[in-house]
């Protein structure tokens, strides 16, 4: 749903419909008479932007048209021999190859400059909302003995004072939301990549202090000739 979005901004506007394989994410179903039960997510989505959902043809390869020579383009003359600090990194030089390579390049099959036959299809796009759907994933996570909770591979923590073992998480486009009772008591950015982990130290409670150590207390130390005297009047049946 994001990368519909996402998409959307990009090319700035939504098409009149969007041909989708037979994947679960937007196809649930078909009855005997043909009918299509499409996702409501994704169909709550396409309304937001004016966009009806069509499902390919079962069987019919052709129908789904050329969607992954695309990518296969794209992952030869993009990714091979470069190197990424980041996703920021990627997407900056992305969108340079894009303007600079890809798009103002002659297209094989159509024989047409992309750049320019996108210019020719533009004026078919619906314009955009004033306000983009907001694509949200509520889920519900297990709190572990750590006090840690998984949200796309990676754990982030929750306070310690998390009643619940079961609280609500809201995974946004670049910030995770954590839930108790329908009270935010966790927000962290989301981290990139996998077997990460994100401790908020203001999620722990300081140990309690430790007990000042007492010094252990030495005997008094007396000079030799006091034990003297001591022993002598004690010889001499006299008191100590």
């Amino acid at each position: 749903m994001r990368c519909h979005i996402g998409a959307f901004e990009a090319i700035g506007g939504a098409p009149e419909e969007i041909l989708y394989d037979r994947m679960k994410t937007a196809v649930i179903g078909e009855d005997e008479a043909g009918v299509v039960t499409y996702n409501a997510s994704l169909v709550a989505l396409l309304n937001h932007y004016g966009t009806i959902p069509r499902a390919c043809r079962p069987y019919r390869a052709k129908t789904k048209g050329k969607i992954e020579r695309p990518f296969r383009y794209i992952r030869q003359d993009f990714f091979l021999a470069r190197s990424f600090r980041n996703l920021d990194d990627l997407n900056t030089q992305f969108d340079a190859w894009r303007a600079e390579v890809a798009n103002p390049r002659l297209h094989a099959t159509t024989r047409r400059i992309v750049d320019d036959a996108f210019e020719g299809e533009k004026p078919a796009l619906k314009p955009l909302p004033a306000i983009p759907y907001d694509a949200v994933l509520t889920i519900e996570r297990r709190v572990s003995r750590e006090g840690m909770v998984s949200v796309g591979g990676n754990l982030y923590s929750v306070p310690d004072t998390a009643r619940k073992r079961m609280l609500e998480v809201q995974h946004h486009a670049s910030e995770v939301r954590i839930f108790e009772d329908g009270k935010l008591i966790a927000r962290h950015p989301v981290l990139e990549g996998k077997g990460l982990r994100r401790v908020d130290p203001a999620h722990r409670k300081a140990p309690p202090p430790r007990p000042p150590q007492q010094m252990p207390v030495q005997g008094l130390r007396r000079p030799l000739e006091f034990y003297d005297a001591v022993g002598r009047r004690l010889a001499a049946g006299g008191q100590p």
